[in-house]
């Protein structure tokens, strides 16, 4: 973060300050975090109020830490100073404006800021590795992208930085329009509209209206980075003045690839660029789907001035997604582990089984396990089904369902009326690992996919482990 003094946070924070021992006139320079774990000395603990327990009991942890300041919502008995503010949360946000809009006026500072329903960390990863070979570039870490993890991010921002890469999520309408607020990109990127969050977005046209916010809010100068192979992001050319860059499989994109093969090892395509230039990638990252997240970044990439002999070279020293996201574990006995179990959707859940069926089959048997697909609400029994069919119609060798929430998959496998035991049901994450260090022969492909929540990551850490 850029050096502020206890007087000027509490003003862009519009909070009492109560310096304690320090001077008004202190300087503060540290990164915030509502994690006393993650405080180190000189750093900003908010104390942030959740459903489940209260910030404001671990503001001692965070003093302990070496905190230098406390953002609070009701004043403490801490030994160093502390601002006291309405709403630590809306704090955190004005604190990430202030210094996102003193570091902006500085000249140097590009914005990019990517949403979409599946493929935000993933071309997060992609273009930071682009753009650091180029400049200081800050961008989250994991998935830190809601009203907390954004700001959280952007006060990373130093006056060195060249570039910031937001990655955008929301739950919700007006949840991307408060990020922009906070830090408007120069170039905005809509990956993919599906139904992930479907169930608290309240249907799929909320979920287009709340990833429509990425480019509605777009200068004329500025660039909006649109999926146009995606119907419901084409679309939202229409809601930006921003100049529109399309990427994707069309050949009318301006960006995209063609002559795309996936392998186990990863996937071979070339790729486009709009000033005329091609080159072929080798990228490492499994999985064909992958391959348009891949774009979106060198899509950016290159509106910020980056060369494709350079944006290929990032592109291929990336050798997974994200830790849990389409991850390559495993080996021993020619078995393969791809553990994918931090997030799904339907597309992503449906992206991945289709390339289990691609890269399977140069090797022999594929397993799927499968956990719940989390926030479907009402849509959430019907794509179930169309998971369990799919399974069926690729040719998954073994299907393995786990948890009650997922069953339904395994119901409508065996209801397809053409497996007669390759679909196997275990309520706990423990019977299906117990059952599958039997089962799994040399030779076998497994892929691992569920919701965070479903908790199937760890069992395919456990697996990968077994047969490292």
């Amino acid at each position: 973060m850029i050096d502020l003094t206890l007087t000027e946070i509490a003003a862009a924070t519009d909070g009492r300050l109560i310096p304690g021992p320090a001077d008004p006139g202190l300087v503060v320079s540290g990164v915030a975090d509502t994690d006393s774990r993650l405080i180190t000395p000189g750093d900003i603990f908010v104390a942030k109020p959740g459903e489940e327990t209260d910030g404001h009991l671990f503001a001692d942890a965070a003093v302990a830490n070496g905190a230098a300041l406390l953002i609070v919502e009701r004043e403490l008995a801490v030994a160093v100073p502390q601002i006291v503010v309405d709403d630590s949360v809306t704090a955190l946000g004005a604190l990430a404006t202030e210094v996102i809009t003193r570091v902006r006026a500085l000249g140097r500072l590009r914005i990019v800021g990517i949403t979409g329903s599946n493929g935000k960390t993933t071309t997060k990863n992609l273009l930071a590795a682009v753009l650091e070979r180029v400049g200081e570039t800050v961008s989250p870490k994991a998935s830190f992208n809601n009203e907390v993890g954004a700001p959280i991010t952007m006060l990373r921002v130093t006056n060195e930085t060249r570039f910031l890469v937001a990655e955008m999520g929301a739950s919700g309408i007006g949840e991307i329009a408060r990020l922009i607020r906070m830090a408007k990109p120069d170039i905005g990127v809509v990956l993919k509209v599906g139904l992930a969050h479907a169930g608290e977005f309240g249907g799929i046209e909320a979920t287009v209206t709340a990833k429509t916010e990425m480019v509605s809010e777009l200068l004329p100068e500025d660039v909006a980075v649109l999926n146009l192979d995606d119907p419901r992001v084409a679309g939202m050319a229409d809601a930006t003045r921003a100049r529109v860059l399309w990427f994707g499989l069309d050949d009318r994109a301006a960006v995209r690839a063609t002559d795309i093969v996936a392998t186990a090892s990863g996937t071979a395509f070339t790729v486009h660029l709009p000033d005329g230039s091609s080159a072929p990638v080798r990228f490492k990252v499994l999985g064909e789907h992958h391959v348009m997240n891949a774009l979106a970044a060198a899509a950016a990439a290159h509106e910020l001035g980056v060369k494709i002999d350079l944006i290929v070279d990032a592109l291929e020293s990336v050798s997974r997604a994200e830790r849990w996201r389409m991850e390559p574990l495993g080996g021993r006995d020619d078995v393969s582990i791809i553990n994918d179990a931090y997030n799904a959707s339907p597309d992503s859940m449906s992206a991945a089984i289709r390339t289990l069926a691609q890269i399977g089959a140069e090797r022999g048997r594929t397993i799927a396990v499968l956990g719940a697909m989390s926030e479907l609400g009402d849509w959430a029994g019907e794509e179930h089904d169309r998971i369990g069919l799919q399974v069926v119609r690729l040719g998954i060798g073994r299907l393995v369902v786990v948890g009650p929430e997922a069953r339904r998959m395994h119901i409508t496998a065996i209801n397809e009326g053409s497996w007669d035991g390759e679909s196997v049901y275990f309520a706990t994450a423990d019977e299906a690992f117990a059952y599958l260090s039997a089962e799994i022969a040399p030779g076998d492909t497994v892929l691992v996919k569920s919701s965070n929540a479903a908790g199937l990551r760890l069992l395919g850490d456990r697996l990968g482990e077994l047969y490292a």
